[in-house]
């Protein structure tokens, strides 16, 4: 009984140290030698693999780093210009600098101003909800409320309001990595340019249809009316399909057009309250005389 013990032990013990070779001699003739160089540009990102550089994660990003020449074209958004110049010290390449962007949500038709007409009852996803119908509204451009660019998000950049049913974006955290802008099946999430203190003008609305449909279905629609268009003195807004489109990089953020919108579907945010101009006293007093002599 112990004899046929033994020999089994030898048996595996001899099978394992066969197995062990044969995976040696495997393993040394299959080698994939891999550049170090990978694995300290891999280092040096930020380990988000959001997907925002166009490759699948941070480790396939490196490889494209190391093994492309010219990387003036590549791009780490989480990262930035800063990570970017340190890959580019490493690998010994240029590197082009980036104006930083931040996520903005061309859409402001909340329960207020845009009331349903439907009501679905299915999977409450934004990818779903487009493929079968056209929304909860009459609005067949609007956000659809379904969150799938704040389920995307890898940072809390995102929430859903409540009492409004559209994402909120924090600019704070907002890594413009662009998962919410993939996400989006109606395009309402757009990258801008970031601007200091996070000022911006933008056209609230995508909504294409003729005037008098798109009130009816948004109180705060854009109607084509070209007010914008005619009042803009560095020519950043566009007439496209009845809908206005300010382009962030003509854009000087001189607020005309907000002033003259007649539906207010032109967004600005962050400025400061506009100074009201004082009247001076002669103009107050000649004011007063001729009120007095129209009142003779």
């Amino acid at each position: 009984m112990s004899d046929s013990v033994l020999y089994s032990v030898l048996l595996l013990a001899s099978l394992g140290v066969v197995a062990a070779i044969m995976l040696y001699v495997v393993s040394k003739k299959f080698y994939v030698f891999e550049n170090p160089l990978i694995a300290e540009v891999d280092e040096l990102l930020p380990s988000a693999n959001c997907g925002g550089c166009g490759s699948p994660g941070c480790k396939a990003f490196a490889e494209k780093l190391v093994n492309t020449e010219d990387i003036s074209d590549l791009f780490c958004p989480v990262g930035g210009n800063e990570v970017m110049k340190q890959v580019a010290a490493v690998l010994g390449k240029e590197v082009t600098e980036k104006d930083p962007e931040l996520a903005v949500l061309r859409c402001q038709g909340g329960c207020d101003v845009r009331p349903k007409t439907t009501e679905y009852q299915g999977p409450r996803t934004c990818a779903i909800s487009t493929m079968i119908y056209s929304g909860e509204t009459d609005c067949q451009y609007g956000c659809l409320g379904d969150g799938d660019c704040v389920k995307v998000c890898k940072f809390d950049a995102m929430y859903m309001n409540e009492s409004t049913g559209l994402p909120v974006i924090i600019t704070d955290k907002c890594t413009s990595c662009g998962a919410c802008v993939e996400a989006c099946p109606r395009d309402i999430i757009e990258m801008h340019p970031k601007h200091k203190r996070d000022l911006k003008i933008f056209v609230g609305c995508l909504n294409e249809d003729k005037a008098g449909i798109a009130k009816k279905a948004c109180d705060v629609a854009c109607i084509g009316c070209s007010k914008c268009q005619d009042i803009c003195p560095k020519d950043a807004v566009l007439m496209v399909n009845n809908l206005a489109y300010i382009d962030p990089l003509i854009c000087t953020l001189c607020r005309k057009c907000v002033e003259v919108c007649p539906t207010n579907s032109i967004i600005e945010t962050n400025f400061p309250p506009k100074k009201v101009k004082k009247v001076e006293p002669e103009a107050e007093a000649n004011v007063e005389s001729i009120n007095l002599k129209t009142d003779a």
